[in-house]
């Protein structure tokens, strides 16, 4: 992921540094486990944590020559020890290394995303419970429906994120594990007791069985549960989109003083962040393809996978990590403008009570059809006349002579609509939220 949407924790866990410092505590724990088996000196195994290092330069200087970048580490490391350095890679394959010390990063930055989640949980619920009384209308096919609150709105979303919680820990025990079973995963140079060493040290579960590598289909099923939080945030990015235009302006996302919206129309207030999240979950939704696509390899591996996964998991996971960031603040932020809310459920005259005068006309016993046609009719009289949906109603005669003008008034009380939602602020004040990022 370029710098520009890379934030410093992620960027860490990516890092040539933090991959080669896995990779010396997997070689470096494969010897002293070798250690307990007899196998190699204990001295040497003291020599070999006690010296072993590794520099990123002399690294990639000796895989100019080797084009193999494990076997230059392995080189490197070897020469930082001396003669005990021998027993470094001892019975290994490079996936061996490769694919355990992938794990780790994986997990670390599930659990990095995992922190970030938990806030943005924590601000959503929060906001949710703040709004649960500030009526607004709801809309199907971005035609106005029936009311709804801006807070049950905030509720759907901090339920579906805490649906994403649950895909993320999942997908982060899915890839939290390791290998050390040698060329084709048949322990035929190592004891298989080396790697359940090396993996309980390392707070990884060893694989049930492998080939040369993990199976990619753990890493495709990481790379979807990162796309479908990708996706919720763009769906509640893509909704405060909608909710900010001019013509609507019920909310407006976060303007800093000193902020231009525009370079040539100073009036500009666009939701830039929330539009930054909308183009970057298409990254992370494209990667899923690739990620797929690596499940397919050749006998028990070839590299294909390689070269997308060094492009696809830190990209993925930067992408989603600076998401979460900018939603957060989004929310923090957000702007509501609940006198907005209540113009825009009024337009019309009341029309999204059409429903409620529906029934309320069948509860006194006029036919359905013929409620649904005198409601159609004023409804019809509001949209293409501009007339007051609620009055051409109280005017006509087969309506008030079943619903006195009260009780007509009645049906247009919002409140009458909302009053069944205290049972969603009841489940969303239990949802557990912990400590976030």
């Amino acid at each position: 992921m370029i710098p520009r949407y890379t934030l410093p924790e992620m960027a860490a866990i990516w890092s040539d540094e933090a991959r080669f410092r896995h990779w010396l505590e997997i070689e470096i724990l494969a010897v002293e486990a070798w250690a307990r088996l007899g196998r190699v000196p204990e001295s040497d195994a003291r020599e070999i944590r006690e010296r072993a290092s590794f520099s990123v330069e002399r690294v990639r200087e000796l895989e100019r020559v080797t084009h193999h970048d494990v076997a230059a580490f392995v080189q490197c490391v070897a020469e930082s020890v001396g003669f005990a350095g021998r027993w470094v890679h001892f019975g290994m394959t490079s996936s061996d290394v490769l694919d355990t010390a992938l794990a780790l990063q994986l997990r670390d930055a599930a659990d990095l995303l995992l922190g970030r989640l938990e806030r943005l949980l924590g601000v959503v619920k929060e906001a949710a419970l703040r709004y649960r009384d500030t009526p607004m209308v709801g809309r199907t096919h971005g035609v106005h429906a029936e009311p709804t609150t801006f807070g049950h709105k905030l509720a759907v979303w901090a339920f579906e994120l805490d649906r994403d919680r649950d895909r993320l820990r999942r997908a982060r025990e899915i890839v939290s594990v390791g290998k050390v079973s040698g060329a084709v995963g048949t322990y035929a140079q190592l004891d298989p007791r080396i790697e359940e060493e090396v993996c309980a040290r390392l707070g990884l579960h060893p694989a049930e069985a492998s080939t040369q590598i993990l199976q990619r289909d753990r890493h495709a099923e990481y790379l979807a549960a990162l796309a479908v939080l990708a996706s919720s945030l763009d769906r509640f990015a893509t909704e405060i989109r909608h909710l900010a235009r001019t013509e609507v302006r019920e909310v407006q996302e976060p303007f800093a003083e000193g902020q231009k919206g525009s370079s040539a129309m100073p009036h500009k207030r666009n939701p830039v962040l929330c539009e930054r999240i909308t183009g970057l979950a298409r990254v992370v939704r494209a990667a899923v393809q690739a990620g797929l696509e690596n499940v397919a390899l050749w006998h028990e591996r070839d590299i294909s996978h390689s070269s997308a996964e060094r492009v696809i998991l830190p990209d993925s996971t930067s992408a989603l990590d600076f998401m979460l960031k900018d939603f957060t603040e989004v929310m923090e932020g957000l702007r509501v403008f609940p006198e907005r809310m209540r113009e825009n459920l009024d337009l019309g005259g009341g029309l999204v009570y059409s429903q409620s005068v529906l029934l309320a006309l069948v509860d006194r016993g006029m036919a359905r059809e013929e409620a649904y046609r005198i409601v159609q009719s004023a409804a019809a009289a509001a949209w293409d006349e501009g007339v007051s949906f609620r009055e051409r109603l109280a005017s006509d005669p087969d309506v008030a002579r079943l619903l006195p003008r009260a009780e007509l008034d009645d049906l247009f009380d919002p409140a009458r609509s909302l009053r069944h939602l205290d049972v969603v602020f009841d489940r969303l004040a239990k949802l557990p939220v912990g400590e976030g990022a």
